[in-house]
């Protein structure tokens, strides 16, 4: 590499460096984070376990909730109970297979009294409502009840949310929000679902 170019490219990372230095610097309130990971694309329930995964890592403790999982197999809870991390699943499998509104109101109630506890106990360090959106969007939990329970959660507690079309008053409230967008999927293909990469 020339001289010159090699001198421009270090100024140029020089001045990145000094402004995220600069950021880092003014970045001084610490709290927990409330996260919503939206959007179409594949992804969303595996970012969130990977942040469960990651502060387990740093000795933290964690609790999941499961929205519409269903029974099946499910990889990450059966490596994430053995390491001692709670999770309340709702079991009635997903909603367009039940058709059972009733069955499927007290089986998402159920599960959000257990997410209420956690949102309430400041031994909890982060928190995933896994496929949360979609229990506000079939009306079968009440949305102002979850912004009062995560408005009101210990001041350290980091909460992740996941799901489709999280509800914009979600999206206001929350410090990070992460769309995940479908650009192709293998299922679209005719490709079965993968044990280790689907679930």
């Amino acid at each position: 590499m020339p001289e010159h170019k090699h001198d421009n490219h270090q100024q140029r990372q020089q001045k990145l460096k000094q402004q995220v230095d600069k950021r880092i610097e003014a970045a001084q309130e610490e709290r927990g984070l409330l996260l919503v990971i939206t959007g179409n694309g594949k992804g969303k329930t595996t970012s969130g376990f990977g942040m469960i995964t990651r502060a387990l890592g740093h000795g933290q403790t964690c609790g999941v909730a499961q929205f519409i999982k269903g029974t099946w197999d499910n990889g990450e809870k059966n490596l994430l109970e053995r390491l001692g991390v709670p999770f309340h699943v709702m079991a009635t499998g997903f909603t367009w297979e039940t058709q059972d509104k009733q069955k499927d109101t007290e089986a998402a109630q159920q599960v959000w009294q257990q997410c209420r506890q956690l949102l309430s106990d400041d031994s909890i360090d982060v928190v995933l409502l896994d496929e949360l959106t979609y229990m506000i969007t079939y009306g079968y939990i009440e949305l102002e009840e979850v912004i009062q329970a995560l408005q009101h959660r210990p001041r350290e507690q980091s909460v992740i949310i996941t799901g489709r079309a999280a509800h914009r008053q979600l999206l206001e409230l929350a410090d990070t929000v992460s769309e995940v967008r479908n650009v192709k999927h293998g299922f679209e293909s005719g490709l079965k679902a993968r044990k280790g990469i689907d679930w």
